[in-house]
């Protein structure tokens, strides 16, 4: 039977998948659209996104505008902490966060709302992550928010960090125009 969990930030879902396990190895269903419905989560996915990264990787903290995306994000291989962020105007959990590891191992995967940036870290040698998003990506809509920021405060393992130039680049949270953030619609 798959698991929802909560988490501190209402919409933000870590998800059990079953895993039917032999002397072969394992076999689980990553999503079933009916399944995950039944418990809460009726969203249509429409594109799968896949990342390589290395040790010590950070990615986000990234999101859509225009063309929010909600995204449901598994580990094929490998460990990463996995972070969500409510960055909604007028919620009441903004600037707040949530973290999972998520790993080959524990198989769960963290379900993102629309309203919400994004980021990991790579916990493992190597990890590879898959992501169902329910938007298709726009490259003009790409945003973001500076993954280190002192006021959101996420706790990111101790790692030595590794970011792209245009990660680096991000703004905090307070310096975003507000334009630019997701409203919350209650």
């Amino acid at each position: 039977m798959i698991r929802f969990q909560s988490t501190d930030l209402p919409g933000v879902h870590i998800v059990t998948p079953e895993v039917f396990k032999d002397s072969r190895g394992f076999f689980m269903e990553t999503y079933n659209r009916e399944k995950y419905r039944l418990l809460g989560l009726d969203r249509t996915f429409v594109q799968d996104n896949y990342s390589h990264s290395r040790r010590g990787t950070v990615r986000g903290l990234h999101y859509q505008l225009r063309h929010p995306q909600a995204k449901l994000v598994s580990v094929i291989w490998g460990e990463i902490y996995d972070v969500a962020v409510d960055i909604r105007l007028g919620s009441p959990t903004f600037g707040k966060w949530v973290a999972q590891v998520l790993s080959e191992e524990n198989r769960c995967q963290l379900f993102i709302p629309e309203g919400f940036a994004h980021g990991f870290c790579v916990l493992s040698d190597r990890a590879d992550v898959m992501y169902k998003c329910t938007d298709f990506y726009e490259k003009g809509d790409d945003h973001g928010i500076l993954w280190s920021d002192p006021a959101i405060g996420i706790d990111w393992p101790d790692i030595q960090p590794i970011v792209s130039e245009k990660d680096l680049s991000l703004a905090p949270l307070a310096e975003v125009h507000r334009e630019r953030l997701p409203l919350y619609e209650g």
